[in-house]
């Protein structure tokens, strides 16, 4: 991206939520978001998936990005890796959203009106981030965004499709990274209290639809039903949780990163705990807690 689209951008902040493969090693992780600076908002860490993911924020979150990125390709190796959710690489997928805080953090996505929220500018990140490791790190570059989703993207890798910018062929020990720009999403895990993962199965695929997808994953002998979140103004948290409810009991919820105030505030207040909500939780809050211009 070049100095003045960056010196434009300030004023269409991004967050940048990278899903780092390493969710075990507790010296790695803390070395890797070290590198993120000021800009780190959230760290959540997940041993079964072996995963972890960093919710950056700010005027300097590309900067951030490019730093968490070179830190995760100098210290972790994808041939060592061993875990439950899919990967393509140790940066595995970064994607960058618009900031909604204010008068737009109401506005769905896709709704017309002077609070209606842009991607122009996360595209933008996205293709300068995917230029810069692609060139720097050597890393192959699969993109997604509008017209393209990272599903799609998982499954044609290497396979019908090459990468749109960087080597034809993996990179030796970091992969290839998935980049992005997208809307907010809300990533949300429902573990059930009976280990039945073909159940969990036969949920994760009822509930796909266009506003969520969702994996029926196995975790230690446990069924979690993984979600995304896709719109999460029409399909929230509460609506995933009584979703499965209905199906079988569910042993507990987890929130995974951060989402936005208005979408915590959908909820009654009274499900906040039972659905793993609060707060503290919430981009804004976090915003201001780390006193990040956004």
């Amino acid at each position: 991206m070049s100095d003045s689209l960056l010196r434009e951008s300030s004023a269409h902040p991004l967050e940048c939520v990278i899903n780092v493969s390493e969710g075990r090693n507790s010296a790695l992780i803390e070395a890797i978001a070290l590198a993120a600076g000021s800009s780190l908002l959230d760290v959540h860490t997940d041993p079964w998936h072996n995963r972890s993911v960093l919710t950056l924020a700010g005027r300097d979150v590309e900067h951030a990005a490019r730093s968490v990125a070179d830190s995760a390709v100098g210290l972790l190796d994808l041939k060592d890796h061993a875990g439950a959710h899919p990967r393509l690489g140790v940066i595995d997928v970064v994607p960058f959203v618009p900031v909604r805080t204010g008068p737009a953090a109401a506005v769905p996505p896709g709704a017309a009106g002077p609070a209606a929220v842009s991607l122009s500018f996360a595209l933008a990140a996205r293709d300068s981030f995917a230029a810069y490791a692609a060139t720097e790190l050597g890393l192959p570059c699969f993109l997604y965004g509008p017209g393209r989703s990272l599903p799609e993207v998982r499954r044609r890798a290497f396979v019908t499709e090459s990468p749109d910018i960087g080597p034809a062929t993996p990179h030796p020990t970091a992969g290839a990274a998935c980049v992005g720009a997208r809307d907010v999403l809300v990533a949300y895990n429902l573990w059930l209290a009976v280990d039945d993962v073909v159940l969990a199965r036969e949920i994760a695929r009822s509930m796909r639809r266009v506003e969520v997808r969702a994996l029926a994953l196995e975790l230690g002998g446990r069924a979690q039903v993984s979600c995304n979140l896709v719109e999460p103004w029409r399909f929230g948290p509460a609506d995933a949780f009584d979703f499965v409810a209905r199906r079988a009991p569910v042993a507990r919820a987890e929130l995974v990163g951060l989402l936005p105030l208005s979408i915590l505030h959908a909820v009654p207040g009274d499900r906040w705990s039972e659905l793993d909500l609060s707060e503290e939780c919430t981009i804004e809050a976090r915003l201001a807690e780390r006193r990040v211009a956004p």
